[in-house]
């Protein structure tokens, strides 16, 4: 626990007092990604800064997460209520909470290499501030910019029968590297301090999430104010986006790997995934009606059509809550083994998790143990299940509680005494999922306490350096990993396209970020260099943008997260596009056929006008079915509603916020331009008044009793834009 009197520290002004006196004004604070933060610790550090002017704070992190409040006065009262009920005991982060309002004091600087999507877009501190860096490099970043100080939240072990341990459960991703290089600049002479504040609601990991406490200079451990984790709420699943779940799910292979992100797209992916393994049928009449099997070969050459008999392994920079349910459901249960012999013996088939004398003839065959067994034999073979976990090496021979068995695999006799005596029964130590860090609803923290030990065995919260590289000098081998990752999928997401195979996935052409790469360019370029692995890009055909819908295939843009040279796959609504090793034309041709119908004449003109295309080539027919009424259409005449529900794993929203929010939402899109803003102001207040039928909506609002002309016209407003969702049928999350 390593404070100056070996204790757990109950103040945070106190901690504050220590770290300063470690390492003086100047702090450079390392914080993790996303949920791991420790809010009380940080909330009281940052306050010191603003009391003091003499302190220089800088602050190193990523997805520092708020409340969502609304930006408009609608939005305020819609969210007000929601973001009470599901924040109101979590402490707000407040230099976050400064930097959204562009109040950060001058001795305070925030620099994050990654943003919640679109939340510091008009920032323009942030803008500058902004670090560009590959998940990967990014506890080597943040070291290279000096910091001397790293605080995340921690679980303590002793409610887990491992006392002096703590958990870095949520965030081991970069502070696993972070500690042995901090350790190894205080090693140089150079002061720093390690700060574990205790939170109680976090889950427990074990295995390499699981260190030592005193690997901490100083532990905050407050009970009383322990507070729940940050959640992001489920968001509804779209028609069109349960279409790219379904086409990704297509190219699953069973025995393979999985990586996927957050978001309804990832959300839509593992829902199709678990509907293929528990109601085939049902998912093969969709299969069927879209003609998926001769429109998109690749879905025959490297998919999969059956239940996974096999299995999945995840092995993800986040795990998200799907990977639990695919769990649940016995989608993800490949286990993989630390030791690459054995991994290659269990991918062959030459081995198998159950264990028998073949396995130990295997095993000796590969020179892996030798006969008769020695020490570090039997060593071995324990730590993996091989043999039982009593079995003893002693003066030449296994010992078995008061048995001595000889351990000649030539004999006969000793062969049945080690079979009916020291065999273990199932390979031991296998993991089915590996993560960097996690973030999701309530619900999915909830289930993860409520894991049972078995289960929580099987996943591992380990550094993002293992998980999205080959290699690395910390953590694993590329010999290991890539017996591992047989078969891999590598899902992600971008925001636009280009006909050349260029993603679009975290910035805008202009400079500015909308999040950042994290882990998606090591996750594409990992799909290279593995064996049978494929990147697979999901995208949404079209956005809406200033009021009207655009194409997110593009001809070019300015603007790129993923360069061409490494174009894979890439999935839409519309199908399957596979442009590895493909020629031009076949690149632009084969993501104009998975384009919106709306664009595709439009993107082929361009593309044959600048010579990447045969002047003589047509749209053919069977390509211009790419439209929202075909969706519709395939919705209703093969009962997809019911196989693809908007919330096919729980939502946080009421009822009403579903209604409301959607009605928001609506109103939003049709205000995008000054044209739509008059326009929707003008039939708001004209309508006749129709508060009586939306009363207890209007009173959710606060709006049941207006009083004064701007709350009468927000009165109107709300009524108009449900009016416009009752005929206008609902294509997304009912978030404003």
């Amino acid at each position: 626990m390593a404070t100056s009197n070996g204790q757990r520290i109950d103040d945070t002004e106190r901690c504050v007092d220590e770290v300063i006196r470690r390492v003086g004004k100047t702090i450079k604070l390392g914080l993790p990604l996303g949920i791991g933060k420790p809010l009380r610790f940080v909330n009281a550090l940052y306050q010191r800064a603003k009391d003091d002017p003499e302190i220089d704070l800088q602050i190193f992190t990523a997805l520092s997460l708020l409340a969502p409040s609304g930006s408009s006065s609608l939005e305020k009262r819609f969210m007000g209520p929601f973001a009470e009920s599901l924040y109101g005991d979590i402490p707000d982060l407040q230099y976050a909470r400064d930097v959204s309002n562009n109040q950060l004091p001058p001795n305070v600087q925030v620099s994050e290499f990654f943003f919640k999507a679109g939340s510091a877009l008009k920032n323009k501190s942030q803008q500058r501030h902004y670090i560009s860096t590959n998940y990967t490099h990014a506890a080597r970043d943040l070291m290279n910019r000096g910091i001397n100080v790293v605080a995340q939240m921690v679980s303590p072990g002793e409610l887990h029968g491992a006392p002096g341990m703590v958990s870095l459960s949520c965030n081991p991703d970069l502070t696993l590297d972070l500690l042995l290089m901090l350790r190894e600049q205080a090693a140089a002479g150079t002061p720093v301090a390690v700060v574990g504040e205790i939170n109680r609601q976090l889950p427990w990991f074990g295995r390499d999430a699981a260190i030592a406490e005193d690997q901490f200079d100083m532990v905050f451990e407050h009970e009383p104010s322990e507070y729940p984790l940050f959640s992001a709420p489920q968001m509804a699943i779209s028609p069109a986006d349960h279409l790219i779940g379904f086409y990704a799910s297509t190219l699953l292979k069973d025995g393979g790997t999985l990586q996927v992100g957050i978001g309804s797209l990832g959300a839509a992916l593992v829902h199709s995934a678990l509907l293929r393994h528990k109601n085939n049928d049902a998912w093969k009449a969709v299969f069927d009606y879209l003609e998926v099997a001769g429109h998109f070969p690749l879905v025959e050459q490297e998919g999969g059509t059956g239940p996974f008999r096999k299995g999945l392994y995840g092995c993800s920079e986040m795990m998200v809550d799907g990977f639990l349910y695919l769990m649940q459901e016995g989608v993800l249960r490949r286990e993989v083994y630390d030791h690459a012999d054995i991994q290659i013996l269990v991918n062959n088939g030459d081995i198998d998790s159950k264990v028998s004398l073949a396995t130990l003839d295997v095993l000796r065959r590969e020179g892996l143990v030798d006969s008769p067994l020695r020490a570090r034999d039997v060593a071995w073979l324990t730590r993996y299940g091989i043999l039982r976990s009593e079995v003893e090496f002693r003066d030449g021979r296994l010992r078995v509680g008061e048995h001595l068995l000889d351990g000649d695999l030539d004999k006969t006799e000793a062969r049945d005494a080690i079979a009916a005596l020291a065999l273990g029964e199932r390979l031991s130590g296998g993991v089915v999922m590996h993560g960097g860090f996690y973030l999701g609803p309530r619900k999915f923290y909830q289930l993860l306490r409520e894991l049972t030990d078995a289960d929580r065995d099987r996943i591992c919260m380990t550094s993002v350096n293992f998980i999205n590289h080959l290699y690395d000098h910390h953590f694993g081998n590329q010999r290991l990993k890539a017996a591992q990752r047989i078969h891999s999928r590598f899902i992600n997401t971008a925001m636009m396209y280009t006909l050349s195979g260029a993603a679009v996935s975290d910035g805008l052409e202009d400079g500015r970020v909308i999040s950042g790469v994290g882990g998606q360019y090591n996750f594409v370029s990992m799909a290279h260099e593995l064996p049978g692995a494929r990147s697979i890009i999901a995208l949404r055909s079209t956005r809406k943008a200033g009021g009207a819908v655009v194409s997110n295939i593009v001809f070019n843009y300015g603007h790129c997260t993923i360069p061409r040279h490494l174009r894979d796959v890439v999935v839409t609504e519309y199908g399957i596009a596979d442009l590895r090793g493909q020629p031009d034309e076949q690149v632009y041709l084969r993501l104009i056929r998975i384009a919106d119908s709306r664009f595709q004449q439009e993107l082929l003109s361009r593309a044959q006008k600048a010579g990447k295309v045969s002047a003589d080539f047509r749209l053919p027919a069977s390509w211009k079915n790419n439209t929202p009424e075909a969706i519709a259409k395939l919705f209703s005449e093969t009962g997809c509603s019911e196989w693809f529900p908007a919330f096919p794993f729980g939502r946080d929203f009421t009822d009403q916020e579903l209604v409301l929010g959607k009605a928001l939402k609506k109103l939003k899109s049709e205000t995008a331009t000054g044209r739509g803003k008059l326009s929707t102001l003008l039939q708001a207040f004209r309508a006749r008044d129709e508060a009586g039928r939306y009363t207890e909506l209007l009173q959710r609002m606060g709006l049941s009793q207006p009083s004064g002309l701007r709350e009468k016209l927000e009165q109107r407003l709300v009524i108009h834009g449900l009016k416009l969702t009752e005929t206008t049928p609902d294509t997304g999350n009912p978030k404003p």
